[in-house]
């Protein structure tokens, strides 16, 4: 696509040994119904087996940032992008044929909005992870009740450019999905649509219900969170990685 092209969407995925699953996320983003020419971003950050070759060959383009971290790649992709909405999205994610169809009517309702978010659901794993499903659907009666979207998954947020100013790369991951609302909510309108699901890999979960209670929930979404807020550095790191032997290649957060 040439240079001067003028995009709608930049599509950021930020990715980590993401081999496994990075194709079916570029591919599902590459059979979009939207029509109008738009582009996506793989962030390798530090990877060290074949993800970049992999997103390289299915013809996307691909930058790289050293610095460790989800929240560095973030930033790195939306830095380099060219659209006029950057869509956040995650490597183990699949999506609709007409989502970003569907996120591009979004944004064409009002002037005033500056981002649309909407669900993830998680694609298998435990019964429990149906928690996903019911959060969610919590999140879009208080949105429709008040108009206030009380959270945004970085695996499905979409926001103009020209209302963004950078990710606080102080924040670990899950610290900076709030941040960024709390910005936008701030600059205009957020909106949550319910329709808008992403499905992702339950990946996340395999470590149990109680590592994903006290480990993920509280130790990183809510301690360590407030802790970044309150004197603006990290104290925990980034959330744990962990791969299972058995399944090749594949990372977890």
């Amino acid at each position: 696509m040439p240079q001067n092209t003028k995009l709608r969407f930049s599509i950021v995925v930020p990715c980590y040994n993401e081999s496994a699953y990075v194709a079916s996320a570029i591919k599902s983003l590459k059979s979009q119904t939207y029509t109008g020419p738009y582009e996506i971003i793989v962030v390798d950050n530090n990877s060290t087996d074949k993800t970049a070759e992999i997103a390289k060959s299915l013809g996307v383009k691909v930058v790289k940032e050293k610095n460790a971290g989800v929240c560095y790649a973030r930033q790195k992709g939306t830095d380099a992008a060219r659209g006029e909405i950057i869509v956040s999205t995650d490597a183990d994610s699949t999506f609709d044929k007409d989502w970003l169809k569907r996120i591009d009517e979004a944004f064409a309702q009002s002037d005033d909005i500056v981002a649309v978010t909407g669900p993830f659901s998680y694609d298998g794993g435990p019964i429990w992870s149906s928690y996903a499903d019911s959060l969610f659907n919590l999140l879009d009666l208080i949105y429709k009740l008040t108009g206030i979207v009380l959270y945004s998954p970085a695996a499905n947020l979409s926001f103009k450019k020209s209302a963004w100013e950078g990710y606080n790369t102080t924040m670990t991951q899950y610290g900076d999905e709030m941040d960024q609302l709390k910005r936008f909510r701030k600059k205009g309108k957020v909106v949550f649509k319910s329709h808008l699901v992403v499905k992702t890999s339950a990946r996340r979960l395999e470590r149990g219900l109680l590592y994903n209670i006290f480990i993920t929930l509280l130790a990183y979404s809510i301690i360590e969170y407030n802790l970044n807020r309150l004197f603006k550095r990290r104290f925990f790191g980034q959330a744990p990685a962990f791969r299972e032997e058995n399944k090749s290649e594949k990372y977890y957060i």
